[in-house]
């Protein structure tokens, strides 16, 4: 019997004295999926978060460049966010990081006492300059390579470095960010690819198709219009950044990871009571 086996001997009641009948197996089992898939992550090596971001950037462009497409074609922003799926289902199925996919999982783990919380923090660094790096570089080749997409590219821009700080502006980074959050628990709660994609393609029709505030993907099409020629610059996009991602801290974390945690609570109580001093560097 392994060391983790003989620790859940010992939880068959919890601090409720809840005994196993009354446990949600589905929760539990959840949990420790999220915090046994994510502690890998957390231990990687920097060079290696950095090219896993920066894979990411380039990947979820490609959902960028099929947005604007869709836009440019039909002036659907409901259809183009759908073909902005094809971004997520790159990231789904080339196992890359975007930052605010980083929300849900890595928290769990540094929770459980699996991970430092330095550990969190290069985590985020590293995987949001990659991300950045690789979408810049990526939206200069889709505006270069496709120069029927810079007027579309311009407009969408602006829709987002223009739009200020108001109510309405965080409070749709905040739906972003727990609509994200959500998509890693969608992924992580099945083994079912199709379920999956679908799962992605959902997720891309709310945050792209109806103009959620998202700090990464937005940034996107703000770097695709500044390649472009527009008149708005990275002091624009810089403010825009900082105000996205605190609204998407808020959604992902706040909300959606809080309340996930608070449910499992007890598992993940489990799990800092067993967790050996060798997985808290």
């Amino acid at each position: 019997m392994t060391e983790r086996e003989s620790d859940d001997e010992g939880f068959r009641t919890d601090s409720k004295g809840r005994h196993a009948p009354l446990r949600e197996d589905e929760v539990e089992r959840a949990l420790d999926t999220i915090v046994s898939r994510g502690r890998p992550r957390l231990f990687r090596t920097m060079p290696e978060l950095l090219a896993s971001g920066t894979i990411a950037g380039v990947e979820i462009s490609l959902g960028v460049l099929a947005f604007l497409s869709v836009e440019q074609a039909t002036g659907s922003k409901p259809l183009a966010g759908l073909a902005f799926g094809v971004g997520f289902i790159a990231l789904l199925l080339g196992n890359s990081e975007l930052f605010t996919e980083g929300f849900l999982v890595p928290i769990a783990v540094v929770l459980a006492r699996e991970a430092g919380w330095w550990r969190l923090a290069r985590f985020w660094l590293a995987t949001l300059v990659g991300n950045l790096i690789g979408g810049w570089g990526t939206m200069w080749m889709v505006v270069v390579a496709f120069p029927g997409l810079r007027e579309v590219a311009v407009e969408t821009g602006r829709t987002f470095a223009e739009s200020g700080f108001t109510p309405r502006t965080f409070l749709l980074a905040v739906l972003a960010g727990s609509t994200m959050t959500l998509l890693t628990r969608m992924r992580i709660g099945t083994d079912d690819d199709v379920a999956r994609v679908l799962a992605s393609m959902a997720t891309a029709f709310l945050v792209a198709g109806l103009g959620m505030y998202h700090s990464v993907l937005d940034t996107l099409f703000i770097f695709g219009g500044i390649h472009a020629g527009a008149g708005y610059g990275y002091g624009p996009w810089i403010a825009f950044f900082g105000w996205t991602v605190l609204g998407n801290a808020v959604g992902g974390i706040g909300l959606t990871t809080f309340l996930r945690l608070v449910r499992s609570h007890e598992r993940l109580y489990e799990w800092r009571r067993s967790a050996p001093a060798s997985h808290r560097p």
